[in-house]
């Protein structure tokens, strides 16, 4: 009999790249069958994209009446669980990037063992919750996250295991978004209302953002701002705005640009790739000594927009003192082993079946 694994593929899609390379890595493996559930033909067929041999199989959830399917707008989680269950509860093994799945564990019948695999690398409060503590194994991807959740009761040294970030493997190429040679700034705002830079101070943000034409600008927030405010538009021919879309999930922006402005979005450590120039906004002025907030170290830091040109005339001959930093904070927030991360979580998941048995 083959071991069936089901992928749960109920969140937006910036989640998938989280778990998708380890997925097609465990249907590669002999024995060994996965399904990916989801109630969005959208999120199947970005999947589906990233398959061309049909490893995979996909299966299409209920999707909850009048609700939306695109890449960043999905059916209600709770719907889809609720409406779904006992359908989910057939496959005796659930890996998921989000917590929500957290209550099929108080689901009638329900007794599938559940993985969860943290999606992002960030230091946000947010990225540590109640329903961690709901999984049977969490894979992470440094040391840094399996510490957190240790330490605050989510997880243990011997159910939380470091796994690598396998997004990596399916990272885009460096493109050119502008038509001249200008250095490209990245602007990836966060979409949590107490620590994001835009919904508090945007327009003073765009104002100053629309006054570099030395600079070309990518403004690409997190997909989820987009659920919280208006659009963001410029007529400014240096700036490009993308409020989601493929690239703004796949790492082309990241790879992309020479440097990165934002507030407490983990893409920094996909930027963080290689060693570049940081610049992160304390508009509001937060108490900066605390945990989410540790990757301020690893750039300049700014209170007010009118510090920002000068910030950034200073970033390439400040970026030196900022290496060694940087390198030490990814290699804590993502093990980089030169096993490929998919492989890895594969290894993580079928060992723990094997031991669960």
């Amino acid at each position: 009999m083959p071991t069936d694994i089901a992928f749960l593929a109920i969140a937006e899609a910036h989640q998938i790249y989280h778990w998708l390379p380890a997925a097609l890595e465990l249907a590669r493996r002999s024995g060994v069958r996965v399904s990916v559930l989801s109630p969005s033909d959208t999120m199947l067929d970005l999947i589906g994209s990233y398959d061309p041999e049909g490893r995979l199989e996909p299966v299409r959830l209920t999707r909850p009446p009048l609700q939306p399917d695109s890449l960043f707008r999905q059916p209600s989680r709770f719907a889809t669980l609720l409406l779904n269950h006992r359908r989910i509860a057939r496959y005796p093994v659930i890996v998921t990037t989000e917590i929500s799945s957290a209550r099929l564990r108080h689901m009638p019948g329900f007794s599938s063992r559940m993985i969860h695999i943290k999606h992002g690398a960030g230091d946000r409060e947010g990225g540590y919750k109640k329903g961690h503590a709901a999984f049977d194994l969490t894979i992470v991807g440094g040391e840094k996250d399996r510490r957190r959740l240790i330490a605050r009761g989510l997880g243990t040294q011997d159910n939380v295991r470091v796994g690598g970030y396998p997004k990596f493997e399916l990272k885009a190429n460096r493109q050119r978004f502008f038509s001249d040679d200008k250095p490209v700034l990245l602007y990836n705002p966060h979409f949590d209302a107490k620590l994001s830079s835009w919904i508090n101070h945007g327009p003073s943000v765009m104002a100053a953002l629309e006054s570099l034409t030395d600079w070309n600008v990518i403004i690409a927030p997190h997909v989820k701002l987009a659920q919280r405010v208006p659009p963001i538009v410029s007529a400014a021919p240096h700036i490009r705005v993308d409020m989601g879309s493929r690239h703004s999930i796949d790492m082309s922006y990241t790879m992309s640009a020479d440097l990165y402005l934002g507030d407490v979005s983990s893409q920094v450590y996909e930027f963080l790739i290689a060693p570049r120039p940081c610049v992160f906004l304390n508009l509001d002025h937060h108490d900066a000594a605390g945990a989410a907030f540790s990757h301020w170290r690893l750039g300049q830091v700014i209170d007010n927009m009118d510090a920002l040109a000068p910030a950034l005339a200073r970033a390439n001959g400040l970026q030196e003192g900022f290496r060694d930093v940087q390198e030490a904070a990814m290699r804590d927030s993502i093990d980089q082993s030169p096993i490929p991360a998919s492989q890895r979580q594969a290894d993580i998941i079928l060992d723990f079946l094997k031991g669960a048995a």
